[in-house]
């Protein structure tokens, strides 16, 4: 009696320590989500997640054909060395779409998990053994599969009992025939790839629509882009919990999985102690938190490593009265003709004179660029830019957005000939004018065929001239909302995103962006001569064509 007596005056203190342990623990670890979820939302605003999923969409573009094959080979490669393939599997939906991202990883998925059947029951039985022997539920799996076949694997590819790749082999060592696993893995792992290339897409999604862009989705897509995808998570999880069901009443497997958790509790429930897993969760938050700090600090060089380089400004040449003067003539006719006011293109207009267009290009090609001063060199690689610009709309005509054609063929490309170089617009833009001209303006100048991006001048820049165009579009720019927007009493500015992907080049001008902004905004400058300091936001960014057919304003 006192021996009971004891164990049960121990096992009173025992609950009494751990309970508030256990509570303070679950504190810990709410905190910790909430931190993690802040700093996953701060960590995708301040890094280039955008610019990361159109570089990998630029690799695939420039694979072609191949691209499915890489990343299906790639996805393969990753489960037979036991990495989870979630990760892949989102991805491939913003890359691929959805339905073009389940058919591969389905696909792909089911190849690794026969290959690896293949693996373990004819050349690594021995090796994948030892590892079934360390899982106490492999023996209770191999005999409910013995009893049901195919019928328990398709159980546990929707329910699983144990990790993907790790079930690939172990699934080997059953009795289970090839071609019935391989069937009803297929099929069972079909709720679970649709469901993870659905939060890709949605991902993918809203990366543009944040951006603005020619993908931006509306409140009814939006709307039932989200319902589609709850109802997606719904089905997958009655499903799982059916067969979760029926796994259960298979005796041996649930008293496995039973004795499985049971193996991982505490060895004695009197013994007042926290696994460190518990720990992992706080653990996690804290380093996300560190390094959501250090990318607060670095996000100019963060934007640098997807978004457009770094230049030191500089002017590498000299200004020549009385140097060769090129003739913008033909361009400047077939911007006045097809160029209305606020910069909106006629683009089947200038389809029918395509032929004009490609005689300016083939000028520009045989530019005596050496000879030209100063201001003929920049006025000439703004003009290459902007006609070759043309030229990529129409030789993809008709499209929504540039950001429509393959970036292998977009801003990348090496294909124009300018001054006796073949440069892409990439190379015109961030080797052969930012870094030999000390001149932000130019980023008023460049057209990238958007709404969001400056004006098309209905008429070509000139040597003569380049200041005064060059300050007609900067006052141009930040006289109209769609680039720039003050609001005094809020003291907020909001600014177009070239400031924000750009940012170095006007702070090593003025010192900061908000100081190059305010020289030609009177309001802004009142405001910081009065130190007071308004916030930035940045607008979003039109993606769609700037076409006469999208113009909405001026």
């Amino acid at each position: 009696m006192a021996v009971g007596t004891e164990g049960t005056v121990v096992m009173l203190v025992d609950e009494k320590t751990v309970r508030p342990r256990r509570d303070r623990l679950r504190w810990v670890n709410a905190a910790s989500a909430v931190a993690i979820v802040v700093c996953v939302v701060v960590l995708v605003r301040l890094l280039p997640v955008e610019q990361a999923v159109q570089a990998l969409q630029g690799q695939v573009d420039r694979l072609g054909v191949f691209g499915p094959l890489v990343f299906a080979f790639a996805y393969v490669l990753a489960g037979l060395l036991f990495v989870p393939g979630s990760a892949l599997t989102i991805a491939s939906g913003a890359l691929f779409g959805l339905v073009w991202g389940t058919a591969i990883v389905s696909i792909a998925s089911t190849i690794t998990a026969a290959v690896a059947f293949i693996i373990a029951r004819y050349f690594a039985r021995a090796a994948v053994q030892r590892v079934a022997l360390q899982d106490r539920r492999f023996a209770a799996i191999d005999r409910a599969i013995g009893t049901g076949g195919w019928k328990i694997v398709a159980l546990l590819r929707l329910s699983p009992a144990v990790p993907y790749s790790l079930g690939n082999y172990l699934y080997g060592l059953t009795s289970i025939r090839f071609w019935p696993y391989v069937l009803a893995s297929w099929v069972c792992m079909l709720p679970g790839t649709f469901m993870y290339v659905y939060i890709g897409r949605l991902g993918a999604q809203g990366l543009r629509a944040a951006g603005g862009g020619s993908e931006a989705v509306g409140y009814g897509k939006a709307a039932l882009m989200v319902a589609g995808f709850a109802a997606t998570v719904m089905v997958t999880l009655y499903v799982t919990r059916l067969a979760r069901r029926a796994l259960a009443e298979q005796d041996t497997l649930a008293a496995a999985t039973v004795k499985g958790m049971d193996d991982e509790a505490p060895a004695s429930a009197s013994t007042p102690h926290v696994r460190g897993s518990a720990f992992v969760l706080p653990i996690g938050a804290i380093l996300l938190v560190l390094a959501t700090a250090a990318a607060w600090t670095r996000q100019d060089a963060l934007r640098g490593l997807l978004g457009p380089p770094g230049a030191a400004l500089r002017e590498a040449y000299s200004q020549t009265a009385d140097g060769v003067v090129f003739d913008h003539s033909k361009f400047d006719a077939l911007l006045q003709k097809h160029v209305s006011d606020g910069g909106w293109v006629d683009y089947d207009g200038l389809t029918a004179d395509a032929a004009d267009l490609d005689a300016y290009i083939a000028a520009l090609a045989r530019a005596p660029f050496d000879q030209l001063g100063r201001d003929e060199k920049l006025a000439l690689l703004i003009n290459a830019y902007n006609a070759f610009t043309l030229r990529l709309i129409l030789d993809h005509h008709p499209v929504k957005s540039i950001k429509d054609i393959p970036d292998a063929r977009r801003w990348s490309h090496k294909r124009w000939s300018l001054a006796g170089h073949t440069w892409s617009l990439n190379q015109i833009e961030h080797e052969q004018i930012r870094p030999k001209f000390n001149e932000p303006r130019v980023h008023f100048a460049l057209v990238c065929a958007a709404v969001g991006c400056p004006p098309l001048r209905s008429g070509a820049y000139t040597g003569a001239k380049l200041e005064a165009q060059l300050a007609d579009q900067t006052r141009y720019v930040h006289t109209h909302d769609r680039w720039f927007r003050f609001d005094s009493k809020g003291a907020v500015v909001k600014l177009t995103k070239l400031y924000d992907w750009y940012g170095g080049d006007f702070k090593q001008v003025a010192g900061s962006v908000l100081a190059y902004a305010a020289r030609h905004s009177k309001e802004l400058q009142a405001a910081l001569d009065a130190k007071k300091s308004p916030r930035i936001e940045w607008l979003d960014y039109d993606w769609r064509l700037n076409t006469s057919s999208n113009r909405s304003g001026p």
